[in-house]
């Protein structure tokens, strides 16, 4: 967990935000079950799996050497269909452990992380406001100037899974 510490970029409390928007940002339980108590129609579209670039902040986290490839999970979270959140989630690439939990299709991780593995270790939440420079915000496609992201550090046996979801947008329409 330390690694998330050193990272200053990465910090441990979340920016100053509409107290909507704050509520899912800093979300301490499932992200899922924040948006799918709004009680409107949620969904996952899938952008892509598999092997990918680790970014740089991202080597220490799971303890791995420059220029890594890891497996990667690339999500749309949706409400009636509108992309709120996009979620980047990264195991070693060889990882027997959380290979199966990601490739889970179009169901939500954040169900199985909070409520089916009861062996699992959860670090602490850390937040940054992504620039247009940084990848996850090159990721989303999106035209704001900064994006509010947050990231966790989960352990299964022994083996790390980092996941990072940038909240785009069009969440604020649903953050009352």
């Amino acid at each position: 967990m330390r690694a998330m510490i050193q990272d200053t970029h990465w910090l441990p409390q979340p920016p100053d935000l509409a107290p909507g928007l704050l509520a899912f940002v800093s979300e301490a339980g499932s992200l899922t079950e924040r948006l799918l108590a709004t009680g409107h129609r949620f969904g996952v579209q899938v952008l892509s799996q598999g092997a990918s670039q680790a970014n740089p902040d991202e080597l220490a986290l799971l303890a791995l050497p420059a220029d890594s490839l890891l497996y990667a999970r690339h999500v749309l979270l949706t409400l009636d269909d509108i992309p709120v959140v996009y979620a980047r989630s990264i195991a070693r690439l060889d990882c027997p452990v959380w290979q199966p939990i990601l490739d889970r299709g179009s169901r939500s991780l954040g169900l199985t992380l909070f409520g089916g593995l009861p062996q699992l270790q959860r670090g602490p939440l850390h937040y940054q406001q992504l620039g247009p420079a940084h990848p996850l915000h090159q990721a989303c496609a999106s035209d704001s100037t900064s994006l509010t992201a947050r990231r966790c550090r989960f352990v299964l046996d022994e083996a790390p899974m980092v996941v990072c979801e940038v909240f785009l947008p069009a969440l604020k329409d649903f953050a009352r």
